[in-house]
């Protein structure tokens, strides 16, 4: 199968995954959900952290106590995983019971990642250890590590694509969901990653508007107005494009496991899944 033809089923269940969120537009709310609890998480590290010092930003040495340093990087990453991975899950949950022709509600998507904490929890756990251990390379081998970091980076994030739904409906740990998520990528995943490239032109098209709205109406009115309209327009393409990302995930993973789904073509999805 040709690049293009990649292109183009991909960018059809984009379009696909938008209909679902255009016919459950309160799944917007997860990941503005996450993102407000992730600001307020960042607040309450680096607010206690500035205290600590003095409120001087100068007077702040990262490097003073590395295991300090690594300890507080370990609890930031368990925080902000767990924060992510429940959301998501509740958002990818709403999207089966879609496909699945029940009701969807915001109540139902949380009560189910309440269900399902604990494995939340250990899944934190676990990718925050790897984070920091990762971090840790990174810092003590210069220029070689962050490389070496950046690709571990996408080998992982390709690794992880599917682990969100199966701790979510599999009763596995974390290491074996991450191995079920890598061989589910190995055995049907091809070169190229449609939908994920044709979410962000979406983005990239709805940018250019944003940003002449924002310019004319800074122009119009002061910059400080305009600057305004385009950080909250940026916020909006920021959770669509998250939920768009989410729906597709779920979409494919009960593709995978043979759950049927009469809101996307079956040959649209098997197309982006190849034998190597």
């Amino acid at each position: 199968m040709g690049f293009f033809t990649r292109l183009s089923n991909g960018w059809e269940i984009a379009m696909t995954s938008m209909k679902v969120l255009n016919a459950n537009k309160q799944l917007i709310i997860f990941p503005i959900l996450s993102g407000i609890s992730l600001l307020l998480v960042i607040g309450s590290f680096v607010v206690p952290f500035l205290a600590i010092h003095g409120w001087d930003v100068k007077a702040v040495d990262i490097n003073g106590n590395r295991a300090v340093m690594y300890l507080w990087t370990f609890v930031f990453y368990i925080v902000n995983y767990f924060i992510v991975v429940f959301f998501n899950m509740a958002l990818m949950h709403c999207a089966r019971l879609y496909f699945e022709g029940e009701e969807v509600t915001v109540n139902k998507g949380l009560r189910f990642s309440v269900s399902r904490v604990g494995a939340i929890f250990a899944w934190a756990v676990f990718a925050a250890t790897i984070g920091t251990l990762l971090k840790m390379i990174q810092d003590n081998l210069g220029w070689l590590g962050k490389i070496l970091i950046s690709l571990v980076g996408f080998v992982w994030s390709i690794a992880t694509f599917f682990v969100i739904p199966i701790i979510a409906y599999e009763n596995v740990g974390p290491y074996d969901a991450l191995q079920k998520s890598a061989g589910m990528m190995k055995e049907k995943w091809g070169e190229t990653i449609g939908a994920n490239f044709s979410i962000g032109l979406v983005n990239m098209v709805a940018v250019v508007p944003l940003a002449v709205v924002a310019f004319a109406v800074g122009a119009m009115s002061n910059i400080i107005i305009g600057g305004g309209v385009f950080v909250l327009g940026m916020v909006l393409i920021f959770a669509i494009s998250s939920a768009l990302h989410s729906i597709f995930i779920s979409a494919v993973y009960n593709n995978i496991n043979g759950n049927l789904n009469d809101h996307f073509n079956q040959q649209m999805l098997d197309g982006l899944f190849v034998q190597k």
